[in-house]
């Protein structure tokens, strides 16, 4: 084999045919390189379904690649443990002149990549990935001077700069946020859903790949006999026509309402295409826009979805490579318990919790009040380091990449950052839970207890939680009134929580 001008390398997150790393590629002399490596499914204790969704899109992107007559050097599982290891391998072979790529999604990669290079002695050029609406160097800019970061004014200065949602230099509709319109709840009757999203029955591609992950990964936790997800650049766009079809008038709404044995409700099911690359953002928010222009959804819906792409999507990246390595670290609540053994398996007699991971595991999917207020809250309430927390939304969810996963689990969920994410910790007790969805409905628990045998272990750890860090918490001008409610509270009934609490931990710690 002649040897290779360029080594072009593609990660499993950056699966886009029209990524800056290929621009000026030469079929003649350049070559395309992508491995599969079990290290990247073991490093965290990943399921099955977000394995599976990693590998077959991957392997569609291959075959894509291809098409173009294009050379791609892909290493299938097996042929090396670990990335770093296949990499080198591979450049020690072909002794490429030059390795190029866009900036990784995590940290890590990309330290261990410019290492390679490095002992290697190969030059690496690395592209700013065109992907995001944001670079590093703008978001490091609108961050410049700032006290406090909010993903408010950054959602703002995004819809300026692009221009959406945008009449002349004002929001159409008089505002930027419509998030007071968007924290509907189900009825007694629950949801009333016209049609369910578009599924992708799998190929012969995705098939193989099942076959493989239910082989060498048989101890991992997860189901795939239910995969669907789209792993196409074609089906990704199906699934958005879909979504804007059948839910997106609803989705605003309904965006944060739950009901027991319904993943999906009005949810885009996109993430996924979008965090691996194989629908542009830009698109997304074009064809949402349209929708609303053409009369198709309300402005509320329409403005809050493109909000989570616009917005959050684009500000949770640039937390991330402005914070890190420090930010994984992170541990402003002091918290030490261990993730408790049920959220491998859904085994709980909390009907929230218990519906949410059995999804997750299902599905490798939970929207993002599930993930917030029932996982994620659970785990702020009881305590768990947020590392240990972070690790397990890493392993289980198809569109969990680490740029866009830890900052939402340690800073948004867990408040582990102290305050960079949000303005205040997410706490709240089982009543929450029971005013947005049907969970508590044949539960066990009661919501409204916070003490005795029926008491919610929410309520009895959100108590147990304002109790614990209640001199810290007065600082925060958003806790005030939660934090003035501990004066209903008597001395025995303070005593009473902290026992009830104490006892939950160990109780839930020794399964673990």
């Amino acid at each position: 084999m002649p040897r290779v001008s360029r080594l072009i390398l593609v990660l499993g997150d950056q699966l886009d045919l029209r990524s800056a790393a290929f621009d000026g590629f030469d079929p003649k002399s350049d070559a395309i390189w992508m491995a599969e490596v079990a290290e990247e499914s073991t490093k965290v204790w990943s399921t099955k379904p977000r394995i599976a969704m990693f590998l077959t899109a991957m392997r569609h992107f291959r075959e894509a690649l291809r098409g173009r007559g294009w050379n791609v050097i892909y290493h299938e599982m097996g042929a090396h443990a670990a990335f770093a290891e296949a990499l080198q391998a591979s450049v020690t072979k072909l002794k490429p002149q030059t390795l190029v790529m866009v900036h990784a999604g995590e940290w890590g990669v990309q330290r261990e990549i410019e290492k390679v290079a490095e002992v290697l002695k190969v030059p690496l050029e690395v592209r700013e990935d065109r992907h995001f609406l944001c670079t590093t160097a703008e978001f490091a800019k609108h961050a410049e001077g700032r006290k406090q970061l909010r993903m408010e004014f950054f959602y703002r200065e995004m819809r300026q700069r692009i221009g959406c949602l945008m009449e002349k230099d004002k929001p159409v509709g008089g505002q930027w946020n419509f998030d007071h319109d968007n924290r509907g709840s189900f009825g007694k009757d629950g949801p009333v859903l016209r049609v369910p999203p578009r599924r992708f029955k799998p190929d012969a591609i995705t098939q193989e790949v099942i076959a493989m992950v239910n082989e060498r990964f048989a101890k991992h936790p997860g189901k795939l006999e239910d995969f669907d997800w789209p792993v196409t650049e074609e089906e990704a766009r199906v699934a958005l026509t879909d979504f804007i079809e059948h839910r997106l008038a609803e989705f605003g709404q309904y965006q944060d309402a739950m009901w027991t044995n319904e993943p999906w409700l009005y949810h885009s099911r996109l993430s996924a295409a979008m965090n691996l690359k194989l629908l542009d953002p830009r698109e997304v928010i074009a064809a949402v826009e349209k929708a609303w222009r053409d009369g198709k959804a309300p402005l509320a819906a329409v403005e809050g979805f493109i909000r989570q792409i616009l917005g959050w999507r684009e500000y949770v990246r640039g937390i991330y490579w402005r914070f890190m390595p420090d930010y994984l670290e992170r541990n402003a609540m002091q918290a030490n318990e261990p993730l408790p053994e049920f959220y491998w398996t859904g085994e709980t007699d909390m009907n929230c919790l218990r519906d949410s991971i059995t999804q997750t595991l299902r599905y490798g999917y939970a929207h993002h009040i599930q993930r917030l207020m029932v996982t994620g809250l659970f785990a702020l309430l009881f305590g768990v380091h947020p590392r240990r927390v972070h690790e397990w939304y890493l392993a289980v969810y198809v569109d969990a990449v680490e740029w866009v996963e830890l900052p939402n689990t340690l800073g948004m969920s867990q408040y582990g950052d102290g305050g960079v994410m949000a303005s205040k910790p997410y706490v709240a007790s089982g009543k929450y839970i029971q005013r947005m969805s049907n969970y508590c409905s044949g539960c066990r628990f009661d919501p409204a207890q916070s003490t005795g045998p029926k008491a919610c272990p929410f309520t009895t750890l959100y108590w147990d939680y304002l109790l614990q860090h209640e001199p810290k918490l007065r600082q925060n001008q958003r806790m005030s009134m939660q934090v003035r409610n501990l004066a209903r509270l008597d001395e025995s009934k303070r005593e009473a929580i902290q026992k009830q609490a104490k006892q939950l931990r160990e109780a839930y710690s020794k399964a673990s």
